[in-house]
This record gives structure tokens, sequence and C-alpha cells, in this order.
């Protein structure tokens, strides 16, 4: 049976649906799932968790389903790029799970390995340990967190085969193969597909048997977003 289907939409039809928890790929606005993302909006579905990075932009990335408030929860450990985020949140209108960047990395590795919690030092002492279990080891007070496992994870590769292996490109590798393991579902947006055997294997990053559909959706430079411009005088002729 195929994996491949011919668009993002078709990719999601009969397996998106409301209080769903799902994983977003990217990191800042490289190697996000924007196709899956947009499909996931004209799906309607509501009252979803995501787990991200990062709350996408405005007018990007998870910055449209909030437009829409299809989200009402959010996993993250960045969310200082929307501002329609902060005004949903200061509002009451959406819940916010905070987490350190590191430990969010861990959490999504560890649900993909069957891991249900580790202890980790980082947030003790502040506002991100309230509630949570602390243990000592070896005279230190570590912080229990639980992994994370979602319904659906959508992530984007630079590089696939029909098969569903998976390269990623620089950046885009900082959430999306920890996610593509931790999900029931991974659907993953493809720019270059190719047939099995056209990927070396030691450049593989996620093997096929994680990935259970794939959309081809070629990216152009010119659909690339720039999150923060910054440009400089030339010098005078």
């Amino acid at each position: 049976m195929s994996k491949v289907y011919k668009t993002a939409d078709e990719a999601l039809a009969g397996v998106i649906k409301d209080g769903m928890m799902l994983m977003a790929g990217g990191f800042g606005v490289c190697g996000v799932p924007d196709s899956l993302i947009l499909a996931i909006r004209k799906s309607g579905a509501k009252n979803l968790t995501f787990v991200s990075n990062n709350a996408g932009v405005d007018g990007g990335g998870l910055g449209l389903l909030l437009e829409t408030r299809q989200i009402r929860k959010m996993i993250s450990s960045y969310v200082g790029e929307n501002k329609l985020f902060a005004q949903q949140y200061l509002a009451g209108e959406l819940e916010l799970e905070f987490n350190p960047q590191g430990t969010l990395a861990e959490r999504i590795r560890a649900g993909g390995a069957g891991i249900p919690a580790f202890f980790t030092r980082t947030g003790v002492g502040t506002i991100i340990a309230e509630g949570k279990e602390t243990r000592e080891f070896d005279g230190e007070t570590y912080l229990m967190e639980r992994g994370l496992f979602a319904d659906i994870a959508i992530v984007h590769a630079w590089k696939g085969d029909t098969e569903g292996n998976l390269v990623y490109r620089k950046t885009a590798r900082n959430f999306n193969p920890n996610m593509a393991t931790a999900a029931k579902l991974t659907i993953a947006e493809v720019e270059h597909l190719v047939q099995p055997g056209e990927i070396n294997p030691d450049h593989i990053h996620t093997p096929g048997i994680f990935v259970q559909r794939i959309v081809h959706v070629p990216v152009a430079l010119k659909d690339k977003v720039i999150e923060h411009r910054t440009t400089r005088k030339r010098p005078a002729a």
C-alpha cells in the first residue's frame, strides 16, 4: 500500500479529529510543515493541543491555527514571535505548558523511545517545578518530567523516498526527527521525493518505519520565510 498522498488535505483526511494532541516540527521558521498546517486549518478540527518548539509567527506556521482559534493548548519552549499568541494567552483563551527548550526536546525523544518519565536538574527551584515530583540523586535535586507521545506528528523533510525514509536539512533537524518517532501516526511533507534506494542509507535521519503518510510539497525559494530580516548599508560608491 502506497504511503504517498497527492495533497496535504488527502494525507489528513479521516485521521484529524477534535481534541487531538499533535506535534508540529520546525525551529523558528525552518523545517515547518506549512502545507500540513494549512490542511489542518481547512479541516476545521478544533480544541487541539500542539507540541511545538514555538507557536509560529503572525500569519505563518501555527499562527494560522491561532487565527482560527483551533488550538486550545500549546506545549512549547518559545512563543515570543507571535503577538496573537500573547493576546490569546493573556486573555485566558489559550493554555500554555511552558518548557525549557532542552527539556521539551528530551520529552519528545523520551516519548518516541517509550520512556514515560525522566529526571533533570533543569527547572529545579523555579515555577517550572510547581506541582512536579522531585527526587534526590547523589546529593542533587532533580525534577521529574513526563515523556510526550502524540496522536499525530506532522514533519517537514528536505528529501524523502516513497517508503518514508527522510533526510532533514540543517536547522530543520532540531525537532523534526524526534517528533517523527513520537506519535501514533506520522505524516511527512517532503520537498524532494525520490524512489527507494536513491538515498544513501548513511544519510537517512528518520527510517521509513516511523512514517505512515507522505505528501510531496516542492518549496520554491520565493516561498521561504525570513523571521528577522537584517541588512547593512552598502559602502558609498
